[in-house]
């Protein structure tokens, strides 16, 4: 597990890491290795150059790079991560919950706050974690982690599974229904089947209408005209529950 902590403010950058250290010193059992940035520009190329951490927490004003800018990215390429702000004022606690962050700290924070944020960002990381979808292919079984899954289709009785990176996988050739196949994922409360041939990731939404799902990608997925309202009702919640998950502290 690692944590990436970045503020342009010394003081508050060498707080946060104190900090971290004492929740290690108090919870022995709970391995984490802390990364620090003053830089927050060098933070940002190291996230587009595909290198991520399970958690962030992230200034919200910096002067490279915004917290929001970098949260941004990570909405985009690494949607796992777990997201903390950090700021002296509010009045960015929208933009910051935009790109769905799991706490929003307004500084000076408490150490109390400061530890119930990143027990919980710990908690939510490690489950992300186990999260494994397993696929026959030509070259044997593959475990997908299942954020790294865009969507899933279902094409001439084979599995096409799109990944975060570009990568498409695909299965051997399939005996029972996709539903059968795709089960295990269906359990996850992150995905949905919105067509008969199509199962996605709701977390990879760009932009959903009652007809077609923009996929953050760019592709664009059907949506069955008898799934329509069962699918609008499911990423609706899905969407509220993930907002409600938030706290300003």
């Amino acid at each position: 597990m690692k944590v990436t902590v970045c503020d342009d403010c010394l003081s508050d950058l060498l707080r946060a890491e104190r900090l971290l250290q004492q929740f290690k010193e108090e919870h022995p059992m709970t391995e984490f290795e802390v990364d620090k940035y003053s830089d927050s520009g060098q933070l940002y190329q190291k996230i587009e150059n595909g290198e991520y951490a399970d958690i962030y927490i992230l200034d919200v004003m910096m002067e490279l790079k915004s917290g929001i800018e970098i949260g941004s990215l990570l909405s985009r390429v690494c949607k796992e991560a777990v997201i903390i702000y950090t700021t002296a004022s509010r009045e960015y606690a929208m933009e910051a919950y935009e790109v769905l962050a799991q706490r929003y700290l307004v500084k000076p924070y408490t150490q109390e706050a400061f530890r119930e944020a990143v027990e919980t960002a710990l908690t939510l990381a490690e489950r992300r974690e186990v999260a494994l979808f397993s696929v026959k292919t030509k070259d044997g079984v593959i475990s997908i982690d299942h954020t790294k899954i865009v969507y899933v289709e279902c094409v001439s009785r084979t599995l096409h599974i799109h990944l975060t990176d570009g990568r498409v996988l695909r299965s051997i050739f399939i005996r029972k229904s996709f539903e059968y196949e795709i089960e295990n994922l269906l359990a996850d409360n992150d995905f949905q089947q919105v067509h008969k041939s199509f199962l996605v990731n709701m977390s990879q939404i760009e932009v959903f209408n009652q007809e077609k799902i923009t996929m953050c990608m760019g592709t664009i997925i059907p949506v069955s005209q008898k799934r329509a309202a069962h699918v609008k009702r499911n990423y609706l919640n899905y969407i509220a529950d993930r907002y409600r998950g938030g706290s300003i502290v």
